[in-house]
């Protein structure tokens, strides 16, 4: 298992992690009609912006309450209630999410103070939800932001189930950050095939998988609508993603009373087998024959592709639950990893099946990975895998040199088996194959043997003297 160290340099040289506010922002993008709001400084919502636009290739909705040096020091509060009421008249949204930032945490803004007073001034937003967060950028990274946005929705939405009766066939899930729009695809058809209905928070596979609508919206183009959250507390079981959904989970069981599953990964044999036998459980179905049929070609997948990543080194830079799922899926047919970097600290990272995982940054990763056969981080880390020659496997946020990053999967026995091909065809493509230069070389001394040089390829390759 693995054991966290904490980089001791000054500063960070070519960061790996992104922060808090867009984690957070990103989440509420996952709503229905929704318009996050970055409580900050302008340069705070252009930042995030630019990197969503680059890695899904679409509008992002994404609004700030554009605090001056002098709105800062004399408090923020009608900076964001002219923001609110901006959004309100001019985009009509279902939910507005509102996630602080650095500047405003330092000055101690109380947004949750700032919500309830916007909502005593104006009853006229009453059918706006209004959601707020603290997510400050000088600590933590993009996955706590994701996970206190969600925590927040959680909170502030649900209803208790007040006795009413759970419907046995519906179920709530909650996925990580590293779950991507293609994920909740793959997902949702397989938990559907046991008769079961999920509903997601957030749900990106709404808003931010690349389809056309039929007309222009300023808020999101679809998602989780904020009635089916607040019914969220009749479902029958939680669905928790990764390690960082707990805490959403724990506040959804404490709220309505739902029990919940974590599931620490869903990339890998063994995990996949664990998720479809839990929905096989709850729902009472057997496993569809197709799903069979998939881990089969999963397992024969393994078989394939441990020839050429068993014994590889990796060098891997990710968040914490998907770092976890990708060494541990990895693992499973015998790579090495020499380097793994994360972001932020998480209890998941002490069951990592490694030496060590560092809590640091891109310059950390290019320094363990001398020794790599392949680098595997977000796009950020190309300039590492071209002074070192290695082959850079893109994965995470933001992935804005490659098409298609919303519609990666990498969940279930079929995104496990895709995950496994992908690796090891980069890993059978840099791999050298001798020619007759290489056959030659072989042989410098005088005198001795060489190979024939008949040119048909289905000769036996004779030695002569």
């Amino acid at each position: 298992m693995a054991q966290l160290v904490k980089s001791r340099k000054a500063c960070t040289v070519n960061p790996l992690k992104m922060s808090q506010p867009i984690g957070g922002a990103l989440a509420f993008m996952g709503m229905r009609a929704a318009m996050p709001l970055l409580h900050g400084s302008q340069g705070c919502t252009s930042f995030g912006l630019v990197l969503f636009v680059r890695h899904f290739r679409e509008a992002i909705p994404l609004q700030t309450t554009a605090m001056s040096e002098v709105a800062t020091v004399l408090g923020g509060f009608e900076n964001v209630e002219q923001a609110v009421l901006n959004i309100v008249a001019k985009t009509r949204p279902e939910l507005i999410g509102i996630c602080s930032t650095g500047v405003t945490e330092v000055k101690g803004d109380d947004l949750a103070g700032f919500v309830e007073l916007i909502r005593q001034r104006h009853p006229e937003l009453a059918g706006v939800a209004i959601v707020q967060c603290s997510t400050p950028d000088f600590s933590g990274a993009f996955e706590d932001g994701w996970t206190k946005a969600v925590t927040a929705m959680v909170e502030a939405m649900v209803t208790g189930a007040d006795g009413a009766i759970r419907d046995p066939r519906r179920i709530n899930v909650l996925p990580g950050c590293h779950v991507t729009p293609g994920d909740i695809d793959e997902l949702r058809a397989i938990i559907e095939s046991f008769g079961l209905i999920p509903t997601f928070l957030p749900d990106l596979s709404g808003s931010l998988d690349g389809h056309i609508p039929e007309e222009f919206t300023p808020t999101t183009l679809g998602g989780t609508g904020p009635e089916e959250v607040r019914a969220m507390g009749l479902a029958s079981w939680t669905l928790a993603i990764g390690e960082q959904m707990r805490a959403p989970a724990q506040a959804l069981e404490a709220k309505s009373g739902v029990p919940f599953r974590l599931f620490e990964r869903l990339t890998g044999l063994a995990a996949c087998d664990e998720l479809y036998g839990f929905l096989s459980m709850i729902s009472g179905q057997p496993v569809p024959p197709r799903y069979r049929r998939q881990r089969g070609q999963l397992v024969d997948a393994m078989l394939d592709s441990h020839f050429h990543i068993g014994g590889r080194k990796f060098a891997i830079g990710a968040e914490p639950d998907l770092l976890f799922a990708l060494v541990s899926a990895l693992g499973e047919v015998g790579a090495e990893v020499v380097s793994a970097v994360t972001t932020t600290t998480s209890p998941i990272i002490a069951k990592i099946p490694c030496e060590e995982v560092l809590l640091g940054d891109l310059e950390d990763l290019e320094a363990g990975a001398a020794q790599a056969d392949i680098l595997m981080t977000h796009s950020h880390g190309r300039q590492a895998a071209e002074r070192l020659h290695l082959p850079h496997f893109r994965i995470g946020i933001p992935m804005f040199d490659t098409l298609g990053a919303a519609h990666l999967v990498t969940v279930g026995y079929r995104g496990t088996r895709d995950l496994l091909f992908a690796v090891g065809n980069m890993l059978m493509h840099r791999h050298h194959e001798p020619g007759p230069e290489d056959w030659r070389n072989a042989w410098p001394e005088e005198g001795a043997c060489a190979p024939s040089s008949d040119p048909s390829p289905h000769a036996e390759k004779e030695l002569v003297p």
